[in-house]
């Protein structure tokens, strides 16, 4: 048997274009063709299940092997094989009607997967690396003969006689002088461990040595000798492929530790993913420990397809606040070779987005209402994706109210409508707003802190990076009249102002002296004095932040806001408390002095809120020693 012919493509070009356009992946080749081979192998193991084969189905492996010398890479399976027949009707046709319309279309295509994806090229990804490729077939079909096809990269092809003897595939690619990096057991290697680590049937890569007791020793010892093995290199049962019935809790961490070796800690909580209708999915999905910053992780979530890897590229699949999470996503109604434009476009990659996010807001509710103890201690590790669901993605926020904490300076943790109830009574300023007072850094706004509590008020602490945008929608979402201001952003008694007055000591004249000597001891442009009336047991100067502007700012710098507010400058209020003794001393003293006790004060106030530095502090260190 012999058989000339030329693929049925019509253009001479197919295989430069292939060449030239996809060599950024090329790596690509071997996912392709071991996924194949894998297929082969589950179709012949369906067809017995079936009673459709009826031999012996043997062991159900994929060989890939290389020879450095003789320059070939070879995808073996014991599969169901192809007669001649089939080899033309499925590797000699491909889907296109002319050089043109495949450079039209190329040209939108984002990447290599959407090329293969889209024109049916899985097979011939193999000229990305080869410029010779050869199969030998041999059909499951009772009497069928083996065949042999080759092809050198043109349009043209010749199928022979085959020298198979059993059932089963082999793809021999003659690899070009420029992929021979792909020649090597750690290129190999890795392709294979990226692609391949958890496909449904063995894969074998070469074999390893390993020490195994033989007998013992004239002395009675153990003996061992070196014993060559296979070396495969998959888990054929990844725990995804599971019921959730079957596993225990070091089953998942099992899991995990596979997943990420190099993690050096375990996740907090997991879920298992199991849905079959309107779509098939599969998953499990962990909940790592997020220090206090915003790191998106990216690239933790693997795509699976049949457990055959497409991407650590979920970010159309999985919503941008879960990207914090590790795991892994399988489905099958997301083809092998997906791109970025598929994924934006599919209706059901919309659908696995919402149930992903729907499952993971059910499961921390769960697990808030089963162990709220619990839950509160793991509150530091999670908070930072459950406040950017919250901000991102308005039905996740919906649930997550339920369980999101506001934890206060005390350690303890509230609901937001928990805490709404604790306040609304006592921090209600006299327009009847709800004012929740928070600190962004406990040991440095100490001062600001002690002074509220001394009016029996409660401190909340966000400190996280988000915590201004979340300050925001707690004033939104959180209750009726809520106003969220941090501790420092004026004198307590402003920060929630009651209709009670406190008298001004100091006559008119008397305020605009004392205005006169701080201004002149400060000369700053973005310090702003002003004379209060406050207890006489308050500090003779506070140095305040107006909430609005800070926070905008802040915003500004985590990517919200109005982006102008991140160009001005701090405007600081210095408040003078004009019933304290020491400002009365101030104003009665001579002008040196006055001005030398307005500059301590004033210091004395930056250094509480740690905007005393460099110079200005060795001068203030200076001038204490002189004092005392």
């Amino acid at each position: 048997m012999q058989e000339k012919g030329s693929i049925s493509i019509h253009t001479e070009n197919i295989f430069p274009v292939i060449k030239k356009f996809l060599y950024s992946d090329n790596e690509i080749f071997l996912r392709e063709l071991v996924s194949n081979a894998v297929d082969a192998s589950q179709k012949i193991k369906r067809l017995s299940a079936l009673g459709q084969f009826k031999g012996e189905l043997g062991y159900l492996i994929v060989d890939v092997k290389f020879d450095e010398k003789a320059k070939t890479i070879t995808i073996t399976d014991r599969g169901i094989g192809m007669t001649a027949e089939e080899i033309k009707k499925y590797i000699n046709q491909i889907a296109f009607s002319g050089a043109t319309e495949f450079m039209e279309k190329f040209k939108e295509a984002n990447d290599a997967n959407e090329i293969i994806g889209r024109f049916g090229l899985g097979f011939y990804s193999a000229f990305m690396v080869a410029d010779r490729v050869e199969i030998e077939s041999l059909s499951f079909q009772e009497g069928a003969e083996p065949a042999h096809w080759t092809c050198d990269g043109s349009t043209s092809y010749e199928i022979t006689a085959g020298t198979r003897t059993e059932r089963g595939t082999d793809v021999i690619l003659h690899v070009n002088e420029e992929s021979l990096e792909f020649l090597s057991e750690g290129r190999l290697g890795d392709i294979l461990n990226k692609y391949a680590r958890f496909l449904p049937v063995p894969v074998r890569f070469g074999t390893k040595n390993e020490s195994q007791p033989d007998g013992e020793d004239e002395e009675g010892k153990p003996k061992y000798v070196s014993v060559e093995v296979d070396r495969i290199i998959n888990n054929t049962n990844p725990a995804w492929t599971k019921a959730p019935s079957e596993l225990k809790d070091e089953d998942y961490l099992a899991f995990y530790r596979e997943l990420y070796p190099l993690s050096m800690d375990e996740p907090l909580f997991w879920i298992h993913l199991n849905v079959d209708y309107p779509f098939n999915l599969t998953g499990i999905l962990y909940f790592p420990k997020v220090k206090n910053e915003m790191e998106i992780q990216r690239n933790k979530i693997q795509l699976y397809s049949r457990q055959v890897f497409i991407t650590d590229e979920v970010k159309d699949i999985v919503p941008e606040f879960l990207m914090l999470l590790q795991g892994v996503i399988d489905s099958p109604d997301i083809p092998l070779n997906v791109s970025r434009s598929f994924l934006q476009a599919d209706s059901n990659v919309k659908k696995i987005n919402n149930y992903i996010t729907k499952k993971v807001a059910d499961k921390l509710n769960e697990i808030f209402k089963a162990d709220r103890k619990g839950f509160e201690d793991k509150w530091n590790d999670i908070n930072l994706f459950i406040k950017y669901g919250m901000l991102s993605d308005e039905k996740f926020a919906e649930k997550a109210n339920d369980f999101c904490l506001l934890k206060n300076t005390a350690g303890e943790s509230y609901t937001l409508k928990e805490y709404y109830e604790k306040v609304k009574d006592i921090q209600v300023d006299k327009d009847g707003n709800i004012v929740y007072l928070y600190a962004s850094d406990v040991a440095q706004q100490d001062g600001f802190i002690s002074s509220v509590q001394a009016k029996g008020y409660d401190v909340l602490v966000l400190d996280g990076p988000l915590d201004t945008h979340f300050a925001a929608y707690v004033e939104q979402k959180g209750g009726e009249k809520i106003q969220a201001k941090r501790v420092d952003a004026d004198v307590v008694d402003k920060l929630i102002q009651k209709d009670e007055k406190i008298d001004l000591q100091l006559s008119e004249d008397e305020v605009t002296k004392a205005s006169g000597i701080f201004e002149k001891a400060i000369s700053r442009q973005d310090m702003k004095v002003e004379v209060d009336a406050l207890a006489a047991s308050d500090l003779p100067v506070s140095v305040t932040l107006d909430e609005f502007m800070r926070r905008m700012k802040d915003m500004a710098k985590t990517g919200g806001g109005m982006g102008f507010y991140g160009t001005l400058p701090d405007n600081y209020k210095v408040t003078v408390n004009g019933n304290h003794p020491l400002v009365k001393r101030i104003i009665e003293s001579s002008e040196e002095e006055g001005e030398k006790l307005a500059k301590q004060a004033f210091d004395l106030a930056l250094l509480s809120r740690g905007l005393l530095t460099g110079a200005d502090l060795t001068s203030f260190v200076k001038r204490s020693v002189e004092m005392i």
